[in-house]
């Protein structure tokens, strides 16, 4: 690996620590929000989804513009509108302006700091053979910093209160600016005809495996969402205390370090479509143990790291199949459209949790479409055969 490509791996390991990380511990303020100002869990939770919503929107165009123009000016852009996110959810008093907040400003900050535009720079930064690695280490450094600051968030809330823990939050969160400035990641140089960004949709749009994918990628992210906001709360109305949910979720970072990291390495020597239907129908397997278990502080945990294994190891497998289709060019952009089926997945996961309880007074039906879920999603990734495109083949690979 180059020096430039050094950097690139890390500064970007250490953004999506610090991106994900934070913004995995948002579960962690649906109680103490929804308490203080009289909500029910849906406000909470579909200000989250909105969030999700709005990142996997804006995710291809934040992408098209990695590719082009390179990924620190994406970088900057969005670690400012993600720390003024932050700042302005600490004072949010209503439904709006939480939507507006954690929803709008925090989904697009998201967008530029965050996978599909990381991980086009890694891609384009290392040599084809150590593409899937280099992705999987990037995506478990976005892991590790879910298991550091989940307990750290739960001690900000607890020692300067939900408000003041979010203006902090922001202030680290600042912290991706200057880390951007090693992102020196330069567009591919032209060779012969450069594929336009029309041309790449259209490649896309024809290819069959590329549907569904976006479709598997789906399913990961009504999961995590589901999982991550409303997961503390389902233990807690389970009646085990409070800092459970808060070290499952940490078990879940902590553990997927290694599912991230040994998915990528796996990646690189089998079949990854069929890599990710495996993951998928491990989880449909960890769901249902979880929910017909008896419920304990250690099937709690179990459960946990269960989970970590298989959270975002789809990540690397994902992305890295997109690259190998249709090579890295234009991989920023290709992966913020599967990103943005992840994130209407994502939407729908944290909204319907928060509405089902609402209605219900459980989160058993959603339990329930998680696990049909997965059994689909190991169906749609089976088929996708993992062979460049012509043009791919010819050397934007």
């Amino acid at each position: 690996m180059s020096r430039t490509g050094f950097w690139i791996l890390l500064s970007g390991a250490l953004i999506l620590a610090l991106s994900l990380g934070i913004r995995h511990g948002f579960g962690l303020f649906l109680a103490p929000m929804s308490a203080e100002f009289g909500w029910g869990r849906e406000t909470f939770a579909f200000a989250i989804a909105l969030q999700n919503l709005i990142w996997g929107i804006a995710q291809p165009f934040t992408g098209a513009i990695a590719d082009r123009f390179g990924a620190m000016r994406t970088v900057v852009v969005g670690g400012i509108l993600y720390a003024t996110g932050l700042v302005l959810m600490g004072y949010s008093d209503s439904a709006f302006s939480l939507s507006m907040s954690a929803g709008l400003l925090i989904g697009v900050g998201l967008s530029g700091t965050s996978f599909s535009v990381i991980l086009g720079a890694v891609g384009r930064a290392v040599p084809l053979e150590r593409r899937s690695m280099a992705m999987g280490i990037s995506a478990a450094a976005g892991s590790f910093g879910q298991f550091a600051m989940l307990p750290g968030t739960l001690g900000l809330i607890g020692w300067l209160g939900w408000s003041a823990a979010l203006l902090a939050l922001g202030l680290l969160v600042a912290f991706i600016v200057p880390l951007a400035v090693l992102m020196k990641d330069k567009p591919l140089p032209t060779q012969g005809h450069e594929q336009t960004l029309g041309e790449a949709l259209r490649e896309a749009a024809g290819h069959s495996g590329f549907w569904l994918l976006s479709l598997g990628f789906f399913v990961c992210g009504f999961q995590v969402v589901f999982i991550g906001v409303h997961l503390p709360a389902y233990l807690v109305d389970r009646h085990l205390p409070a800092t459970v949910g808060t070290t499952v979720l940490a078990l879940v970072g902590l553990f997927n370090v290694f599912g991230t990291y040994i998915a990528g390495w796996l990646g690189g020597r089998m079949s990854k479509p069929r890599l990710l239907t495996g993951l998928y129908l491990l989880r449909a397997v960890v769901i249902v143990a979880f929910i017909w278990s008896p419920l304990s502080v250690w099937t709690a945990y179990a459960f946990g790291i269960a989970m970590g294994l298989l959270w975002l190891s789809t990540v690397p497998l994902t992305n890295g199949t997109v690259a190998t289709l249709f090579g890295v060019r234009n991989l920023s952009m290709l992966g913020g459209i599967t990103f943005l089926f992840h994130q209407i997945g994502a939407f729908l996961g944290g909204w319907l949790g928060g509405y089902v309880y609402d209605h219900t007074g459980n989160y058993d039906l959603v339990w329930q479409v998680s696990i049909l879920l997965s059994l689909l999603a190991g169906l749609l990734n089976w088929p996708v055969r993992e062979r460049p495109v012509e043009r791919a083949a010819l050397g934007a690979a």
